[in-house]
């Protein structure tokens, strides 16, 4: 990392300490400055969206999918870097299970997403295999050691966050309060849990996780608020890749509109071309300052 980016890792670790904050989920270069734009103090990548944007699945049970199945880390590692080129607030990297079963792959992926410029990322405990869909919890603790001991050897801030699926496979919540507390004790700065989108559950793994806790929100609209959110005690929220989501929805139904009635009218509400490009246009000179 440079100065600068170290400056901004610094500032994203502490952002950590104390309040709670939005952390939108960008997923190329263009959508990292339209966040950014609007004002947040940081902004981390979604799996989903970079992965949708090159035509591949998602999370999933991606041991099924073969050779066409989800990214590769190099691939990822070239996003994640474009983003962080792009904008000047922090970003955290998505890098789901770190590409690989191993300890010594996930130290690597953590390796990669700092000199990638990332200034965090999550370390998750989803195998992608529909028989055993999560790492046993001995091996998984091992693997956020190992993540941990790699953020240690680079010597730079680096918000390490341990995210357990246990919510999202059905394995209950006393499964993932137990895991996300191993997490922080093997070095996670911050637990991920999603599939924690209702009041009750949010202030349960409030009350039992030992650390700060990150919660996924817009996945399906969501009736809590930044405002309650907070209010419960969480630290940090996700949109993961709603965002991404909503706008295939608007690609999809234009394609419809062409397609079927051929008509025009999802131009109606298109942000202009000169809108597009004095954004864009600024976006660049200012980075270039």
């Amino acid at each position: 990392m440079d100065s600068e980016q170290r400056m901004r890792a610094q500032s994203f670790v502490d952002l950590h300490r104390e309040g709670c904050f939005l952390l939108p989920n960008a997923w190329d270069a263009g959508s990292a400055r339209i966040l950014e734009s609007v004002g947040f103090a940081a902004i981390a990548t979604t799996s989903a969206g970079v992965a949708f944007s090159f035509g591949r699945p998602d999370h999933d049970f991606f041991t099924e999918h073969g050779e066409h199945g989800r990214l590769d880390r190099p691939t990822m590692m070239r996003r994640v870097h474009e983003i962080t080129s792009a904008v000047r607030v922090p970003v955290s990297a998505d890098l789901e299970e770190g590409y690989g079963p191993d300890a010594q792959a996930v130290a690597t992926t953590i390796s990669l997403a700092i000199d990638a410029g990332a200034a965090g990322g999550n370390i998750e405990d989803f195998t992608g295999d529909r028989t055993t869909p999560l790492f046993d919890e001995v091996h998984a603790v091992d693997r956020v050691r190992a993540a941990r001991a790699a953020v240690a050897a680079s010597g730079e801030p680096f918000v390490l966050v341990g995210r357990t699926d246990a919510l999202l496979v059905d394995a209950g919540i006393d499964e993932a309060i137990r895991r996300g507390n191993s997490y922080l004790a093997a070095g996670a700065d911050c637990v991920f849990v999603p599939g924690a989108a209702d009041a009750t559950t949010i202030a349960t793994l409030v009350e039992a996780i030992d650390g700060p806790l990150n919660v996924v929100m817009g996945l399906t609209g969501g009736a809590l608020s930044m405002t309650e959110l907070a209010e419960l005690g969480v630290r940090r929220v996700t949109v993961g890749g709603s965002i991404a989501r909503l706008l295939y929805r608007h690609l999809l139904d234009a394609a419809h509109e062409l397609a079927d009635r051929g008509t025009f009218t999802y131009g109606n509400t298109q942000l202009s071309q000169t809108a597009l490009n004095d954004h864009f246009t600024d976006r660049t000179a200012s980075l270039d300052d």
